[in-house]
């Protein structure tokens, strides 16, 4: 089973909990047991399974890559956002979750993040089951 989720962001930078989203998809599919795998097809955003109950984790972590990789550091891509591609590929594209009895099987504080370094933009998540 593959199913495509589209998202808007509304930020140049944003972490956007999805957990609930991809929950979703395994309910309306019925989908007991197996693996989840959620892939972002975007070379300027990411994934991440962090923390989701503290919304400074999310700020927090925001604030660091920015440090890490500056958005103006005399990068050479003419299109101007080297930046969001770096922070996309530290992050990563895609996450595996397993699925039991029906439910994300994640640890108690943890959630699953579209990450938008190059926005605001209309995205996609491509989730993909597999029992």
């Amino acid at each position: 089973m593959i199913e495509v989720l589209e998202i808007n962001t509304e930020k140049n930078t944003q972490f956007i909990d999805i957990t609930n989203k991809i929950q979703d998809v395994m309910n309306k599919n019925k989908i007991l047991n197996g693996i989840c795998e959620v892939f972002i097809p975007h070379t300027t955003a990411g994934i991440t399974i962090n923390e989701n109950a503290d919304p400074d984790v999310k700020r927090d972590m925001i604030m660091e890559l920015e440090k890490i990789v500056p958005f103006n550091d005399g990068y050479k891509h003419v299109e101007g956002n080297s930046a969001a591609h770096i922070k996309s590929s530290l992050m990563g594209f895609s996450e595996s979750i397993i699925i039991d009895q029906g439910k994300l099987l994640l640890g108690t504080w943890q959630g699953i993040y579209f990450c938008e370094f190059d926005g605001p933009r209309k995205r996609k998540i491509i989730i993909k089951t597999l029992k």
